[in-house]
């Protein structure tokens, strides 16, 4: 089917005969499909197992190894009171509408969105304009649609209003949704029904540990909790030095309500989050920020957004820090960084763009988030979030457990001050506050100078004093006089204690490998059954074709000295010694995106080398194995391109490849 998203050539993307080939070449396929296949669950096949390895190592190189990042392996396996305190029980979740009729579950932007884009495409029809096949919902291809199809030309003034919805829809809130629902009139697309007003519900997997089932938990919804958890373990490691960042590559989780689009929303993926943490105080400076100031990148901010538009405004990331439409260097470097590491991966740079969230997508506590968004086929997609977290996870866990999360560091320059303390004896407390010890612990940590001094003179006068502690059964905790004294002491300062603030890059791996896929895929002009996937050979899931020109025994000795000499180079390598044309091997290996090619003739045998092809140009070297092996060493180790091998090694002028699609 024709669509809007065009191909790396500027051809229409054919999206039924790209999942085509990523079925014939078993890229991936539904989990389990003998029992009928499970949405929202996806297997990778070999090509798309290695892609994925392949940039995750170049992941690790870009981010762990140049910016000194410490690699963490968490649990995948959460307790309760973890994501309870971090926000997760009672927050991570989507809107989602019932059909009260046939039990259909809407999730709800999707909903709208979904809905308001049919009534846009049926007034362009209706207006006469060039109007693009679209991919029908896979719930409408089972159950026979009752909404109406016809063409319907909307007033000037509503599809203004339409437009700026959909521009302006990740800004809404449940209660807003729902009035958009009521107000203009949004049913199911499947059967026609009014729904229920959006409800909340969480997406986490519940599950328990142990046998009992006393201790409920959850599959972890990110990597990020177990990272902040091991926070004094870090600093330990680090020597105690600010900035520094941990990294974590695992499987996260998240139970869809409606799973689809393949890879871009699933209930299981793979997740690669940094937590970099540095000094409020510094101003969230970055020490490398000088060397990207001059970079450019397409940046879409909230103003734009609200005022219904989608066009990034492209701008050096120097410019803007200083105006502070970024909020800071180190947020700032680090969408450099995405954007670099998307370069490096073979990303098409013209359809990726940051994307400012909105007022009310962004968490209470965050200070500025952006994504980075790739364009392909299903529209701008939401691949890497880079938010400022404030300290906002570090102070919540060390108040829900008592464990300190903070920094010391010394000063240049003690200084005395006089304070009132409260003093718990934790000897007398210990058997009347029994494990609520740290809370209340905590609570008189938190107390004001002011507080202090006002309980002191009720504890006086009274001989006991009631202390707020929001975590304890009533809210509240009695304390006499033998278990905690309000004094006021002069002390030295000798040290500065404070929590670090968070900048967490956070990329969905799956989403990053289905646009990539997207990005590289193209058809031969003048065939366009002869699909192309042009991997970068720094990612090529392999590396190398080798072909003998045609079975031929006498072609044995010469194919295991190559497959040797490849292994020895560490180059993954496929042989096809099928009995098709040598122009039908090499286009069938160019979907798998196999970049090059090593053809053994008769001449090879007379000691006149090998030929090397390569797979976009389909043009040709000859010259000897040492040398066409170096050749694709450098090539795949992104130290020389094709054009410099080519300029190099004597080009190969034989016959024309009688290339065809495979049958």
């Amino acid at each position: 089917m024709a669509s809007e998203y065009k191909t790396r050539t500027g051809d229409d993307f054919d999206r039924d005969q790209f999942e085509s080939l990523l079925r014939r070449k078993v890229f991936m396929w539904p989990s389990f499909e003998p029992y009928g296949a499970t949405k929202g669950l996806f297997d990778y096949g070999p090509p798309l197992e290695n892609l994925e390895a392949e940039v995750m190592n170049i992941w690790r190189d870009h981010f762990i190894r140049h910016e000194r990042m410490m690699a963490l392996k968490c649990s995948m396996l959460t307790p309760y009171r973890v994501l309870e305190t971090s926000g997760h029980v009672a927050k991570f979740a989507d809107y989602m509408c019932k059909d009260p009729l046939t039990g259909d579950i809407l999730r709800a932007d999707h909903l709208i969105k979904d809905v308001i884009e049919s009534r846009l495409k049926s007034d362009r029809e209706a207006r006469g304009e060039k109007v693009s096949a679209v991919e029908e919902d896979p719930k409408l291809k089972k159950k026979k649609s009752k909404v109406t199809k016809t063409a319907v030309k909307l007033d000037d003034a509503v599809r203004k209003e339409y437009e700026h919805l959909l521009a302006t829809l990740d800004d809404c809130t449940g209660d807003d949704m729902g009035a958009l629902i009521k107000k203009h009139d949004i049913r199911s697309p499947i059967s026609g029904n009014e729904v229920e007003p959006p409800v909340s519900v969480n997406l986490m997997f519940q599950t328990q540990i142990g046998a009992t089932g006393k201790e409920p938990a959850f599959l972890r919804p990110e990597t990020a909790q177990g990272q902040f958890l091991s926070f004094q373990k870090l600093l330990e490691y680090s020597d105690g030095q600010l900035p520094m960042a941990s990294a974590s590559i695992g499987y996260s989780f998240r139970n869809e309500l409606s799973p689809r689009n393949g890879l871009l929303r699933v209930r299981e993926f793979l997740m690669a989050e940094v937590e970099h943490f540095v000094d409020p105080e510094s101003g969230k400076r970055h020490p490398k920020f000088a060397s990207v100031r001059h970079v450019k990148l397409p940046l879409l901010d909230r103003k734009t957004q609200t005022e219904g538009g989608s066009t990034p405004t492209v701008t050096t990331i120097g410019e803007a820090v200083d105006s502070k439409l970024v909020d800071n260097e180190t947020l700032g470097y680090f969408l450099v960084r995405i954007m670099t590491f998307m370069q490096r991966i073979g990303m098409d740079m013209n359809k990726l763009r940051f994307r400012q969230h909105m007022a009310n997508e962004m968490a209470h506590y965050a200070a500025d988030c952006w994504d980075c968004e790739l364009l392909n086929s299903h529209g701008w997609i939401e691949c890497v979030g880079c938010a400022d977290r404030s300290a906002y996870d570090l102070m919540v866990h060390e108040k829900a457990t008592g464990t300190f999360m903070k920094v010391r560091e010394d000063l240049k320059e003690p200084y005395e001050v006089e304070e009132w303390q409260a003093n718990l004896d934790k000897k007398k407390s210990g058997p009347k506050l029994r494990k609520d010890q740290s809370k209340v612990e905590a609570a008189l940590n938190e107390l004001t100078q002011e507080m202090k001094e006002k309980l002191s003179i009720t504890m006086a006068d009274k001989g006991k004093v009631e202390l707020p502690v929001s975590e304890m059964e009533g809210g509240k905790v009695e304390l006499d006089k033998d278990i905690v004294t309000f004094v006021k002491e002069k002390r030295k300062v000798t040290q500065r204690e404070y929590t670090p603030n968070v900048i967490e890059p956070s990329f969905g791996v799956g989403r990053i490998l289905y646009s990539l896929m997207e990005h590289v895929y193209w058809t031969r002009k003048g065939d366009e059954a002869r699909s192309v996937m042009s991997f970068k050979p720094t990612v090529a899931p392999i590396k190398v074709l080798v072909v003998p020109l045609q079975k031929d025994t006498r072609f044995a000795n010469l194919l295991s000295e190559l497959e040797g000499r490849l292994d020895d180079a560490q180059l993954s390598f496929k042989v096809d010694q099928s009995g098709v044309s040598i122009g039908r091997r090499y286009a069938r290996n160019d979907e798998l995106g196999i970049p090059f090619g090593i053809t053994v003739d008769y001449e090879s045998l007379e000691g006149k080398g090998f030929t090397l092809r390569d797979r976009d140009s389909t043009k040709q070297v000859r010259a000897s194995l040492d040398e066409i092996l170096e050749a694709v060493e450098k090539m795949c180790k992104g130290k020389e391109t094709w054009e410099g091998v080519s300029g190099r090694l004597p080009v190969f002028e034989g016959k024309v490849e009688e290339e065809g699609k495979e049958e």
